[in-house]
C-alpha cells in the first residue's frame, strides 16, 4: 500500500487519480484539488475550540474535514451539520468513539480539541496511527501526560501543530523578534500576565446559582460534597452525553452541569484552572522571545488563593510564579495581581517590550511603528506563520516542522505545571531541565503523573 506521505507528495502528472475520494462526494461549488493534494481530516471534539478550528480548515480548499467525534451527542450532531453544510452533502461521518475514527487509513490529519484529561489518551493514540495532529494546549494534563505525547510524536514521525496560534499573529511575532536581535539589550525579567478567577464559558452558572439563592449561596466556593447546596447541583447526566466516558481516565465524580461543557477547565479532576488553560499562550510567547523552546527553569515558586479543594469550582482564582531561568533571568507569572499586565514583558539592560491581544508597547518609540520590525534590524528573523492552520496543512505536505511542534509546546507548558505544583505543596521546586525531573522532593514528584481509571491505561 502506498504510503500516506508519499501519497500526498505524488503528482497528478505522474499518475492519474480520481478527484473524489471513496466515499466522498466532491465540494459542491469549489474547484479541489487533485487527490494528490489533498488532505483529510476527521475532527475530535465540538465544544469550544473545536468549532472554531474546525472551520479555519474548512476555509482551505485543499483540506477535507471527512468525520467528526463527540461524546455529545447533541455536539455530534452540529458538528456533522456544519462540515455537511460546508460541502453541500452528507458524506461526514459520525463517532462517538476517537479509536474508530483514527483507525480509518483515509484520515491523513485530525483536529484534538478535548478537556485536558483526555489530551494523553487521544493525542498518543493519533500518533500510532501516524495521524498528522493539530492538539490543543495545554499539551496535557501532567508533565508525565506531555512526555508521552512527544515520545510518540517523535517515535512516529507524525506532523504536531499546537493550538499556540498568537505566535502566527504580527504583534507577537514582532516583539519576540525585538528581544531576540537584543534590542532591549541583556534580558534580565520577564513578566506574564494570565487571567485571574474563574469565568462561566458555558453560561450555565445562573441556572444553579438561582437554585441555590434560597440557601445565600452566592457563589461555588460553598458547593462542597455534603452540603445542601451540594445535593442540588449533582443531577443525573442528560441522555446525550456518555458522562461514563467524558471523564475517561479521571477520577470518577457525580455530573454536575455547570463543570462540565467548557467550565471543566474550573475542576482540577479535568482541567487546570487559568494558568494552564494560558500558559501555552503568554508563556509560549515569553520563550519565544527569550530562544527557550527547548528550556525551561530551574527553580519555580507559586502562591496561589484557592477555594476548598473538594469545591465545584476548585481552581486557583489567584496566584502568583517566580521563576528563574537560565542567564540570570527571572520571571513571574501571575494572575489576579495589577503589577503584572496582562500578556508579555520582556525587561532588559536597554529597555522594555510589552505585548498582549491587540496592544503594544516598548521603551523605544520607534520600535511600535509598523506592522512588522525594521528589516535592517532583524538580524535574527523568527520562523513567520500569517495562518496558524494553513501552517499546519503546509507542514503536512513539506513535512516541515510547523510552528509551534510539540517539543514546543511541551516546554511551554512546564512551567505552569510545575507552578501548580508548588503551590500545592507550598514548596519550591528545583527542576532538571535535562532529565525533566523534581530534585530531591518525591512528594513534588508524585505530582508529575497521576493514576488512570480503570480501564483506561497510557501506552
Amino acid at each position: 500500500m502506498t504510503n500516506r506521505r508519499q501519497f500526498l507528495k505524488t503528482t497528478a502528472a505522474a499518475i492519474v487519480l480520481p478527484t473524489v475520494l471513496p466515499g466522498c462526494a466532491s465540494w459542491s461549488g469549489v474547484r479541489r484539488p487533485s487527490a494528490s493534494n489533498r488532505i483529510t481530516m476527521g475532527v475530535i471534539g465540538w465544544g469550544m475550540q473545536g468549532p472554531d478550528n474546525t472551520r479555519n480548515f474548512l476555509a482551505q480548499t485543499d483540506c477535507q474535514v471527512v468525520a467528526a467525534c463527540d461524546l455529545d451527542k447533541n455536539h455530534l450532531a452540529d458538528a456533522v451539520q456544519t462540515i455537511n453544510d460546508q460541502y453541500q452533502n452528507k458524506d461526514c461521518k459520525a463517532y462517538n468513539d476517537y479509536r474508530e475514527l483514527l483507525a480509518r487509513e483515509d484520515i491523513d490529519a485530525v483536529m484534538i480539541a478535548v478537556p485536558d484529561n483526555w489530551h494523553g489518551l487521544i493525542a498518543t493514540e493519533a500518533a500510532r496511527r501516524k495521524k498528522d495532529i493539530f492538539g490543543e494546549k495545554p499539551l496535557a494534563r501532567t508533565i508525565a501526560e506531555q512526555q508521552a505525547i512527544v515520545r510518540a510524536v517523535e517515535k512516529n514521525d507524525v506532523i504536531w501543530q499546537t493550538g499556540s496560534w498568537q505566535r502566527s499573529q504580527a504583534p507577537f511575532h514582532k516583539a519576540a523578534e525585538i528581544v531576540r536581535n537584543g534590542l532591549i539589550g541583556r534580558v534580565t525579567r520577564v513578566e506574564v500576565g494570565l487571567p485571574d478567577g474563574h469565568h462561566d464559558f458555558a453560561k450555565t452558572a445562573p441556572e444553579l446559582l438561582q437554585k441555590l439563592a434560597p440557601l445565600n449561596v452566592t457563589d461555588f466556593s460553598k458547593v462542597t460534597p455534603g452540603t445542601e447546596a451540594w445535593k442540588i447541583a449533582v443531577t443525573e447526566p442528560p441522555a446525550e452525553l456518555d458522562y461514563e466516558t467524558w471523564i475517561g481516565p479521571a477520577k470518577m465524580e457525580p455530573y454536575i452541569k455547570q463543570r462540565v461543557h467548557k467550565n471543566w477547565r474550573w475542576n482540577y479532576n479535568i482541567g487546570g484552572g487559568q494558568l494552564l488553560d494560558w500558559i501555552g499562550h503568554h508563556c509560549d510567547i515569553a520563550h519565544w522571545g527569550l530562544d527557550f523552546d527547548r528550556s525551561g527553569p530551574s527553580e519555580i515558586e507559586g502562591h496561589g488563593e484557592f477555594p476548598a479543594a473538594d469545591a465545584l469550582w476548585n481552581t486557583a482564582t489567584k496566584y502568583r510564579i517566580e521563576l528563574k531561568y537560565p542567564r540570570d533571568i527571572t520571571m513571574t507569572i501571575a494572575g489576579g495581581y495589577k503589577d503584572i499586565l496582562d500578556g508579555v514583558k520582556w525587561i532588559g539592560t536597554n529597555g522594555w517590550v510589552w505585548v498582549d491581544r491587540g496592544e503594544f508597547d516598548a521603551s523605544n518609540p520607534e520600535w511600535k511603528k509598523g506592522k512588522n520590525l525594521a528589516e535592517e534590524l532583524r538580524k535574527v528573523k523568527l520562523y513567520e506563520s500569517a495562518n496558524h492552520w494553513r501552517n499546519f496543512l503546509d507542514c503536512v505536505k513539506s513535512r516541515k516542522p510547523t510552528i509551534t511542534p510539540v517539543q514546543t509546546a511541551h516546554h511551554s507548558a512546564i512551567p505552569g505545571h510545575l507552578g501548580l505544583i508548588s503551590m500545592l505543596t507550598g514548596r519550591k521546586i528545583r527542576w532538571d531541565v535535562v532529565t525533566e525531573t523534581i530534585l530531591d522532593d518525591l512528594g513534588a514528584s508524585q505530582l508529575l503523573s497521576r493514576s488512570y481509571r480503570e480501564p483506561w491505561q497510557l501506552a
